[in-house]
């Protein structure tokens, strides 16, 4: 494993609980991993002691075999040995060097030739050749964060690490910009960790998701297995649309389903005239191609659906519906974030 976080905990003076709690993940060179959750949840608090920022309580981060902290044994490497790169939030480009000045910052160490070559190939890595010579202000926010993501490849880290890399752009330049990141880790070979609070922007570039909640990782897996076989009840219903329905009601030919609760996606509930199974149309929103209607059960829960536009309903109108599930995902009533079945 390449990277491996085994048992960290991180606790900061005066704090109720821990910021994170005993997480565990790993990460196979080359591979993309992304740390999703709430606000406050504790994924940037991981991030900085992967980084060397923050001390662990407990636990250990080993990188190529190189623990590089170690509670327990009281080892805590500085960032700076620690050969890891970072992209902020806000860039943090020196607005007073030009772009080719900025990517060529970590690499002062270099003779001056080899040092402009390694920036030229990374500007044109990133599509910016054309701005060596400009000052960050006069870049676009994408074009920033590209030239940002091009000064932490620049010393060949072997851990690139991003904390909200896009936030702070629009949608469709943060789904386009996010792919283009994802090509250019997978050209450089580079192992990569981002924290996000989108899912999609998630699901998009990591080969490995880590949900958070609390401080705690509810699960590390890839994308299409968290969306279709969540471990806990958080990751159920914080993952994708979907709502915890009881499972006697919506798959009554199901057996041993009492007591239990069944996840279903909003692709799942499948609207059908001819079904005993009824729900009211509380809320809809049109998305062009179909609605996403919120739906109540006779008991009083809720559900989502994808119905297409052409079943254009009132809202408050019972609605024959069927659940269509091929491996039901299910968790006991009263456990919350119990393992699932």
């Amino acid at each position: 494993m390449f990277l491996h976080v085994d048992q960290l905990s991180v606790r900061y003076p005066g704090a109720p609980r821990a910021s994170v709690s005993e997480v565990s993940l790993g990460l196979e060179r080359g591979g993309i991993g992304a740390l999703l959750g709430p606000s406050g949840c504790g994924k940037t608090s991981l991030l900085r002691a992967i980084a060397g920022l923050e001390r662990p309580a407990a636990g250990r981060v080993v990188l190529e075999d190189e623990p590089v902290a170690d509670a327990a044994r009281g080892l805590h490497l500085p960032p700076e040995r620690r050969r890891i790169g970072m992209v902020f939030q806000d860039y943090a480009l020196f607005p007073h060097m030009t772009v080719a000045e900025n990517v060529a910052f970590g690499i002062a160490h270099l003779p001056r030739a080899e040092r402009e070559r390694r920036g030229a190939e990374l500007l044109a890595l990133v599509g910016l050749a054309e701005t060596a010579h400009r000052l960050p202000h006069q870049l676009s926010g994408g074009q920033q964060q590209r030239i940002a993501l091009a000064r932490a490849l620049a010393p060949r880290p072997r851990l690139l690490l991003m904390d909200e890399p896009f936030s702070s752009l629009d949608v469709d330049l943060r789904e386009r910009l996010a792919q283009e990141v994802r090509a250019i880790l997978r050209q450089t070979g580079t192992t990569a960790l981002f924290v996000t609070h989108d899912q999609m922007e998630a699901f998009a570039v990591a080969d490995a998701v880590g949900v958070m909640q609390a401080g705690e990782l509810q699960q590390w897996a890839p994308p299409a297995e968290l969306y279709r076989r969540p471990a806990t009840r958080f990751v159920a219903t914080f993952v994708g649309q979907g709502t915890l329905a009881p499972a006697s009601a919506v798959l009554p030919r199901q057996a041993g389903m009492a007591g239990r609760d069944v996840l279903l996606r909003a692709d799942e509930v499948v609207h059908d005239a001819a079904s005993p199974l009824r729900a009211r149309l509380r809320a809809k929103a049109f998305r062009g191609a179909e609605f996403l209607y919120t739906l109540e059960l006779a008991g009083g829960e809720q559900l989502l659906a994808q119905v297409p536009a052409h079943h254009d309903h009132a809202i408050g109108e019972w609605i024959g519906i069927r659940a269509a599930v091929d491996r039901p995902v299910t968790f006991p009533r009263d456990l919350k974030g119990a393992a699932a079945a």
